[in-house]
Formats: C-alpha cells, structure tokens, sequence
C-alpha cells in the first residue's frame, strides 16, 4: 500500500476492494469519532453532521446517558431473545410506547431491529386482523429495502432494479405535492379512483404513509388528508399504518408526526432515533389489531435487544429531562429563515419545504418548469462537505438536499452549517 495515502484513501480503497458496489457510502468519508452534532474522521477533520445515521441521532451522537445505559446493559445481560426469557427493559420500552401513542387507549407494542423489519410486520399484523390482502401506498414513499419494503415503496430507482417478480396486491396512490401542483383533493380524488379501477375499498386491509415523506423529498401531508384518510379508513374498515421511522421522535416537532393533524392511527411504526444509534424498532398499535397474529406468528431473534432496549429508555428519558422537543422547536425557525434567505439569494432553490427541524431544499434547472436537477443537487452536497458540512439528497429524481440535524444542535452550529451550505451553493449555483 502506497504510505503516501492519508488513512481515508487506505481505508476507502479496502472499502472498494471488500464491500459490495450495492452499497454506497454518500460521502469518501471514515469516521473516527462523534459527538452531539460534530464527527471527525480517521485523518482529523471536523463536520458538521446533518445527517444524523439518516435521521437516526435526534439526540446526538453518543450521548453520556445513552453511552452509560448501555454500558450496565451489557453488563448485566447482553442478549437473551425475548421469545426465549422476556426482560423488564422491553417491557418498559413498549409500555411507554404505548402511552406515547395510544394515549389512555389500549396500544401494545412489538419490538425488532429495523425499520423494513416493523413496516413488514405492521403489514402482516393488518391481513391478520382484517382477513384481507391488498395494501396501499404512495408514490415517493419509502419503506425499506427488504423484498415486501421496495414493493411498498413508491419509487422505482435506486431500489427496485431487477430485483423482482415483486409481492402481490401492492398498490401505489399518489402523494399530496403543492410544489408540482398536487393539492390534497387531487390526491384524495384519484385515491377514490383507485377504489374504483384497481381494488374494492373491503379488499383493503391497510394504508401506509407516512406523514412527511422521508426519501421522497420531504414533503408534509396536510393535516386535510392525513384526517380524510382516517375518515376513508375508518369507513371501510381499513387499518391505518403511520409510518414514523423517520419522523418520529421529535423531529417534526411533536413527538410523532400524525400529531400535527390530530388523528389516531391504527398501528404505527417505529425505529431510527428510538434508540440513539442501537438498532431498536417496533409496532404500536391498537391491541385488538395487535393480538390478532396467534403465537409463533410474530418475532425475531435479536427484536427488542436488551441492549438496544436500554438505550432506548435513555432516549425517551432525555426527551423529558432535556425538553428536547422544545429545543427542535427553536432552532426550526432558525434552519427555516436562513434556508428561505438562500433561496432569495439562489434562485436555483425551487422550494424549501418540511414541517419542524425535517428541513429539505430541492434544486431546479433554470428553465420555465423548475425541472429536477440532481447534477446540481449533488454539486451542493459535495460542496458543504468540502467546507465542512455533511447532508444527503432525497426525493423521487434525488435532486433535494435534507437536513436531519440532532436536536442537541445548538444554534452556533445551526448559523455555521448556514455558512457552509452558502458557501457549497455560490461554487454550484
């Protein structure tokens, strides 16, 4: 190996040569070490992180309470399989799940490791409770990468490739986007149609969504649709899934993203900043819609680690001993008015879009339609991780910028990544 090379080159080239082109890693990045809203990587240098594990670390990297709640987990017990020996930290998680969401309804909880993993269970939970087969979902939903995951989401690349035939019965409605000119009613008007043409409204035995698109551009469903889908739902006996991988946990501002609109989904899932960086996911759901798989139905040998389960303690703990929501609540306007102050001053930022502290550009070509434009779009996330700042792109044609900042950001470092991203979009733009 040439000596030359700074320790990323020789890490990334061993990358290369051992994992899988599948796989992208979105910045020639190798992290060394984090903290609340700042990483390092293995040759030193400092970012800024509005990434976050993809939404993953609402309370920051290795956060002290977090760190410490793992280590005497795994001191005690590392793993047992809850199928085998239950164990109080998953009950706890789930019963605090189930207060969170349910309210004083009676909700119960599953727990398992990923996201992908809880929208195929809240799935299989729906057909067993409803004896029905059909599913539906929106176009730029994303729902994971499992088999039953790329069949729900409503994107065709990255993700579907030729990885198909795909699963039966999955049908895909178009999503509310007041930027390219979809109001609520247009939506709910050809979901009606979908009624109509494609599946009988009694043949349905769930609806996904979730209520700001993540991987889809971040785009927020109006509290309008989110209570006529319940209104829908309700109507023909449908189960509504809430899926609040991504949106949960404070990041839009209330604890779950359904909370804007006032309705009360049938099941929910969750994951990502449940646990503060351990993979920890789950089901919450009404308990007759819940108890409806018989034993054996339902499970999964590392679901509700009891490592994971102690960190995730931690979390819903620092969300009441720090106010975190309420932190999210001042730095949103923050992140809102300097990216609309952007936009000003770059044209080339079609919208700026999101509901809390879930904030998204999306970059257009300088023509009459405000076409996509994810050359650019690419341009100013490499040109923010050059001056410090880590971001992704998202959205159906990938030509939206997300920031997924922690929520222990403080507002120093929110009027820094400002300056960075001003910085990447005078070099693109």
């Amino acid at each position: 190996m040439n000596s030359a090379l700074t320790e990323t080159q020789r890490l990334l080239a061993l990358r290369e040569q051992h994992i899988p082109r599948g796989i992208i890693t979105a910045h020639p990045v190798v992290a060394a070490r984090a903290e609340g809203a700042q990483l390092w990587d293995v040759d030193g240098k400092r970012y800024l992180d509005f990434v976050g594990g993809i939404g993953v670390l609402n309370v920051g990297h290795n956060h002290p309470k977090v760190v410490d709640a793992v280590r005497r987990q795994v001191g005690e017990i590392s793993h047992a399989s809850f199928q085998v020996a239950a164990y109080e930290s998953y009950i706890e998680v789930a019963a605090r799940l189930n207060t969170l969401i349910g309210g004083e309804e009676h909700y119960k909880s599953i727990l398992f490791t990923s996201g992908a993993e809880a929208v195929e269970n809240a799935i299989k939970i729906a057909r067993s409770h409803t004896n029905r087969t059909a599913v539906i979902s929106f176009r730029g939903g994303f729902h994971g990468r499992t088999l039953l995951g790329v069949t729900l989401t409503g994107m065709s690349q990255p993700y579907k490739q030729n990885f198909g035939p795909f699963p039966a019965e999955i049908y895909h409605a178009t999503y509310p986007n007041p930027y390219r000119g979809i109001s609520s009613d247009d939506a709910l008007a050809e979901l009606d149609e979908l009624f109509a043409t494609d599946v009988a409204p009694d043949r349905v035995a769930a609806i996904l969504i979730e209520p700001v698109q993540g991987d889809g551009g971040f785009i927020a469903a109006s509290s309008e649709f989110l209570q006529a889908l319940r209104a829908r739902c309700t109507q023909h006996g449908i189960v509504l899934i809430l899926d609040e991988i991504q949106t949960g946990f404070g990041r839009t501002g209330t604890m779950f993203g359904f909370q804007h609109s006032g309705i009360k989904p049938d099941l929910v899932t969750v994951a990502k900043s449940l646990a503060g960086g351990m993979p920890l996911s789950g089901v919450v759901g009404r308990a007759e819609i819940m108890d409806a798989p018989t034993p054996g139905g339902l499970g999964g040998t590392y679901g509700g680690n009891a490592v994971a389960c102690a960190a995730a303690l931690a979390v819903l703990d620092l969300f009441k001993e720090q106010d975190l929501l309420a932190k999210g609540a001042k730095l949103s306007p923050q992140l809102h008015e300097g990216l609309l102050a952007l936009q000003a001053r770059y044209p080339r930022i079609g919208d700026v879009r999101g509901l809390g502290f879930m904030l998204a550009i999306e970059m257009v070509a300088a023509d009459d339609k405000q076409s996509p434009d994810a050359a650019l779009a690419q341009k100013v996330i490499d040109g923010a991780r050059n001056a410090g700042l880590l971001v992704i792109k998202c959205g159906v044609h990938r030509n939206v910028v997300r920031f997924l900042a922690p929520l222990v950001t403080t507002p120093e470092q929110v009027a820094e990544a400002l300056q960075m991203l001003d910085t990447a979009l005078a070099a693109a733009c």
